[in-house]
């Protein structure tokens, strides 16, 4: 993770943009007290995004509760499930 002040950003703004695209840095702008911009790479926010997605999916919600139900029963999964 990287932090820069906006000053610092703007004089290096292609080292930085660079960075967070190139190595997937996390850019963290500070603009003042409690105030600041998070910069990822258009690659984690899609990422992120369907994620979120996935984990907001009510079908997903209700394998992923029964697979740690079973796993909790010791219960153990078909091979041709896990293949």
């Amino acid at each position: 993770m990287l932090t820069a002040t906006i000053t610092d950003f703007r004089k290096d703004i292609r080292k930085y943009l660079d960075s967070v695209t190139n190595d997937y840095e996390t850019l963290i702008i500070n603009r003042g007290k409690d105030n600041g911009v998070v910069v990822i790479s258009l690659d984690e926010y899609n990422s992120l995004c369907s994620t979120q997605h996935e984990l907001s999916s009510k079908s997903n919600e209700k394998r992923l509760d029964s697979a740690i139900a079973k796993l909790k029963s010791g219960a153990s999964f078909q091979k041709d499930l896990l293949d």
